[in-house]
């Protein structure tokens, strides 16, 4: 079997499992149907299929109807953001959307236990962000400019609610979690890599052919504050997921080359050393040699999806492409992490045996680890090619 064959298996599976098509009530998680957005708009691609592309606006659609209102579990009704059905239909994502988790959110009279948190609902920064940067997908394909003002929306959305402005620093800051109508923080902390996402996302929104005056002007506002937050100082984690992140990011980064300077790839690089210091971390902690009973495949699946991305850096470096104007300061920090590249194809090969697939570990988690294993397998879809190439 093919590795699209297996991604077309693991995505149709998904489809039914969680009532994209069929008679099953819908159940959406905003990470996960992120990532399978751009998994059907790669079927579609490379199969020759529509169908895969009806999946695809299927599934954006079932994800605003589902995450854009109030959960049954809560004692709201009705979209979020109080809209009524036509400014929703316009406007579908302008008061954000919920993660999807099972629980209701944390009332303001309970206080917050740490271990639960984990399940109940709200809004997630950077689940916002892959879910902006799935419909930028859409757009992609299919040309049509909704699908990109639904994430600008979303863009502006996530800013006004999760960015802080405390008077007595004057420093803006992020906080984690939010409540579902973006009115409260529900975890104050600040998301190691939020920033950095919404730098880079903002920027990519920025970049689109869609982007008309105002949402360039609004989104390179965003780009000067997420900066300034973050400033590369401490990117640098020892979680596979997040180190698949950073890789994700310098590929972004990379893609919006034609507004790139040197100072740019400078910046690209940064992401990719970052990124070097946490898979020293993680290979020398052995955790890609445990039992796999004893890991999280969605956390290193992630971390393989990076490596891919890593794996087109080399390629657009190699191949001098247009718009790659400045590429020793990325090929330099390349060069470090190149000996990682061969761990996305082992962990694939660890995650793709049906008896690793029939643990608890596995089942536990099977739509975000089917979801991802998919994307990993074929990640052009969510990666994208380089912008002026042929790809």
């Amino acid at each position: 079997m093919d590795r699209y064959e297996q991604v077309e298996q693991l995505m149709e599976a998904f489809a039914e499992r969680t009532g994209l098509v069929g008679q099953r009530a819908p159940r959406r998680y905003l990470w996960t149907d992120a990532f399978a957005v751009c998994n059907y708009l790669e079927l579609h691609r490379a199969l020759g299929n529509d169908q895969f592309l009806d999946r695809a606006t299927s599934l954006v659609a079932q994800v605003h109807d589902v995450l854009g209102a109030y959960a049954a579990n809560d004692s709201r009704r009705g979209w979020l953001g109080g809209m009524d059905d036509g400014q929703h239909r316009r406007t579908p994502t302008r008061a954000g959307l919920r993660i999807g988790k099972s629980l209701p959110e944390r009332s303001p009279a309970e206080p917050l236990d740490e271990q639960r948190e984990w399940d109940r609902d709200g809004q997630y920064f950077h689940y916002l962000t892959r879910w902006m940067h799935a419909l930028e997908c859409v757009a992609e394909i299919t040309g049509e400019a909704h699908y990109h003002r639904w994430a600008a929306d979303l863009a502006l959305a996530a800013f006004n609610g999760f960015v802080e402005h405390p008077a007595a620093t004057g420093s803006a800051r992020m906080v984690w979690k939010m409540s579902v109508d973006l009115d409260r923080p529900l975890v104050s902390s600040m998301g190691h890599h939020d920033p950095l996402d919404g730098w880079i996302t903002a920027q990519a929104l920025a970049a689109s052919t869609h982007a008309d005056d105002r949402e360039q002007r609004e989104l390179r506002a965003q780009v000067s504050v997420y900066r300034n937050m973050f400033a590369f100082r401490d990117l640098a984690t020892a979680d596979a997921l997040g180190i698949g992140g950073l890789l994700v990011d310098a590929w972004r980064l990379f893609r919006i080359a034609p507004e790139m300077s040197d100072p740019k790839h400078e910046e690209v690089a940064a992401l990719i050393d970052a990124a070097a210091v946490g898979l020293d971390h993680v290979t020398g902690r052995g955790e890609l040699d445990a039992p796999p009973s004893h890991r999280l495949a969605f956390r290193e699946l992630g971390l393989g999806i990076g490596l891919h991305a890593a794996q087109r850096l080399f390629e657009a470096a190699r191949s001098g492409l247009p718009d790659s104007t400045a590429p020793d300061a990325p090929r330099t920090s390349l060069d470090r992490i190149q000996p990682f590249l061969p761990l996305a194809d082992r962990i694939e090969r660890v995650w793709l045996q049906a008896e690793h697939r029939s643990l608890p570990v596995w089942n536990d988690h099977r739509d975000i680890n089917d979801v991802m294993l998919a994307t990993s397998l074929a990640p052009d879809g969510y990666l994208g090619p380089a912008r002026g190439s042929d790809a």
